[in-house]
């Protein structure tokens, strides 16, 4: 889950703050340029922020995945590349909007689970609330463009599908 920004922002900040590890594919990179060149941003500039993701989490990038792909199956073929990158990193859960297109019975025999966001975030922050709340704090202070203060970041939260995270984060500040 790379889109929208605050989603991405907060998922980063929890992983600096080492409280799970990503992972993610060059495939999900394509697909994150994608809507970001939609969204006006230049390929230069879509090439520097995946670069500057890959330097932030060295370990994070799969490879080595490639031949899976096609001994897979879901009901959005495109989705297969995720799944791929899941099983070769030994994952636990797939972060994702999509639950829809992510088969139960698929993901039962890898040991995998789906979760949105939201869903992904609460637990992490249930687990680890003083570590979580350190972390929102940091990616407020360092939230530059537009300035925004706890509360309003918690609205763009809110706004982004993270109403049960941002609730929780409040009720923790």
């Amino acid at each position: 889950m790379i889109y929208p920004v605050i989603i991405r922002d907060l998922l980063l900040w929890f992983a600096y703050y080492d409280m799970y590890t990503p992972k993610w594919s060059n495939h999900i990179f394509d697909e994150w340029k994608d809507v970001m060149h939609r969204k006006g941003v230049s390929p230069d500039e879509s090439e520097k922020r995946t670069l500057n993701l890959n330097n932030a989490f060295p370990d994070a990038l799969v490879t080595h995945y490639e031949t899976l792909i096609d001994h897979l199956e879901l009901p959005d073929e495109k989705d297969r590349y995720v799944l791929a990158a899941a099983i070769k990193t030994n994952a636990h859960v797939i972060v994702s909007n999509n639950i829809k297109d992510f088969s139960e019975d698929v993901l039962d025999r890898y040991g995998l689970k789906i979760k949105t966001p939201d869903d992904f975030l609460t637990d992490i922050i249930d687990l680890n609330t003083e570590i979580a709340v350190e972390a929102f704090k940091e990616m407020v202070l360092n939230k530059k463009s537009p300035e925004l203060d706890e509360y309003e970041v918690l609205d763009c939260l809110r706004k982004n599908r993270l109403k049960d995270t941002a609730d929780y984060l409040h009720a923790l500040l």
